[in-house]
């Protein structure tokens, strides 16, 4: 979630913070919108039962959204505090006006024709899109709620990826709508599982790469500036290590820190500026947990 303290408040970091999550939310209902709806694919999720109601009774999708939505969120309210219900609440509202907004108000499919596409094909573009879009809403703090809620409280207290927590659940919801759907073939439900699972790999790709980390080492005469310069515009810790160069036979301090990927451009600027002939190893990490990272999980 965002988190937002009790003292001075970025109102600069906040905004953009929930820009994003409304650039993921129509992102991820553009997907839905022009390439699995038109296509009579049914994904996942509360989206992919309010499509199921859409193909069968003609009610709006952003409609049945919302008020499905309205009921699971107490259960984020009750496991996961007042501050993710209202995260939660933000992104119903904006995942169901933009469903609204891409059908009702733009007629996208009016502008983006896709009946010349194969159905493998749109189920492929829309569950990529739509998973980009989920993801880069969870890394931002924001969710669209549905089985995102059931993934994020599972998630919050075991390692166990939302990707394959929604994978599972939504196993029913696409099998169901074969049976609700007017007119829907077994071709249908296997492109629905295909949404299932293109879905699940690029959320979880664009939610790891966002957290990706780096372990950057750094051999330098200056690593005392280097460190300081680090510590002041970046605001990571850094650690010195003793080490002793055996072709040079002389000892010297090893500089390590511990960096997100956003972070390590600017680490890599800053080390260029003090000391350009340092010898420099990188290497991304499998996993860190500890202070300003992740948490261990049972």
């Amino acid at each position: 979630m965002i988190k937002i303290n009790t003292g001075k408040i970025n109102y600069k970091k906040v905004f953009f913070q929930y820009f994003v999550i409304v650039l993921g939310l129509f992102a991820y209902t553009f997907g839905w919108c022009v390439f699995l709806i038109p296509k009579h694919i049914v994904g996942g999720g509360v989206a992919g039962v309010a499509s199921i109601i859409y193909l069968a009774l003609g009610v709006p999708i952003g409609v049945s959204n919302f008020l499905i939505n309205s009921v699971l969120v107490v259960i984020g309210l009750r496991m996961l505090g007042l501050k993710f219900g209202l995260n939660t609440l933000f992104g119903i509202i904006v995942a169901s006006f933009a469903f609204i907004f891409w059908q009702q108000i733009v007629h996208i499919q009016n502008y983006v024709d896709v009946s010349n596409l194969e159905s493998f094909m749109c189920a492929i573009l829309g569950a990529g899109i739509a998973g980009v879009g989920i993801g880069t809403t969870f890394n931002n703090g924001g969710n669209s709620g549905g089985t995102d809620i059931i993934a994020l409280i599972v998630n919050k207290y075991h390692d166990i990826s939302p990707g394959m927590v929604i994978l599972y659940i939504d196993i029913f919801i696409v099998a169901s709508s074969f049976i609700f759907v007017p007119g829907a073939k077994i071709d249908n439900i296997v492109y629905g599982y295909i949404v299932m699972i293109v879905f699940a790999y690029v959320l979880d790709l664009t939610i790891e790469g966002y957290k990706q980390a780096y372990q950057i080492m750094v051999f330098s005469s200056k690593n005392k500036e280097i460190a300081d310069a680090i510590g002041s515009r970046v605001k990571r810790g850094v650690t010195l290590l003793n080490g002793y160069g055996w072709y040079s036979k002389k000892e010297q301090q090893v500089l390590v820190v511990i960096a997100r990927k956003q972070d390590k451009v600017e680490i890599m600027k800053i080390i260029k500026e003090i000391d350009s002939n340092s010898f420099i190893s990188i290497a991304k990490t499998q996993g860190v947990f500890g202070k300003n990272f992740d948490t261990i999980k049972s």
